[in-house]
């Protein structure tokens, strides 16, 4: 068997609204609460456990997303209907604007426990490759 990812902890203020935040920006399933876990499971069968922890426990971490185009649409609707501020870089100085790097485009912004979010929908590096169809 080859090695794959198959699920990682997601630190959050409240597990259950940052699951929730994530899997509606993604039109994404939030799954059936275990234990101290939400888990949001992505297409690539990767799960993020989301764990209500202290705040001032929480480390700020980066997850990037890579989407469809129509998907990106979908998300970025979502995004601006919600009032949500979104950046075209990773330093968060160009707001209300996307990015075109790689063929694709992309965003980032920040979800309610502070981790910064991005979604791409072409992987970086390459100008070709789309992701698996939806």
């Amino acid at each position: 068997m080859s090695v794959e990812l198959n699920h990682t902890i997601v630190h959050a203020r409240s597990n259950r609204e940052s699951a929730e935040f994530l899997a509606h920006l993604l039109d994404l399933e939030v799954g059936t609460e275990w234990g101290p876990f939400i888990p949001v499971l992505l297409g690539n069968g990767v799960t993020l456990d989301f764990a209500t922890i202290p705040s001032e426990s929480i480390a700020p971490q980066h997850y990037a997303f890579l989407i469809g185009d129509a998907e990106f649409e979908v998300a970025l609707r979502r995004i601006q209907d919600a009032g949500i501020t979104y950046y075209a870089d990773p330093h968060l100085k160009k707001p209300g604007e996307i990015n075109f790097h790689h063929g694709g485009r992309g965003l980032y912004f920040m979800d309610p426990a502070g981790h910064g979010m991005e979604i791409i929908t072409r992987p970086y590096g390459s100008h070709a490759v789309t992701p698996a169809a939806s």
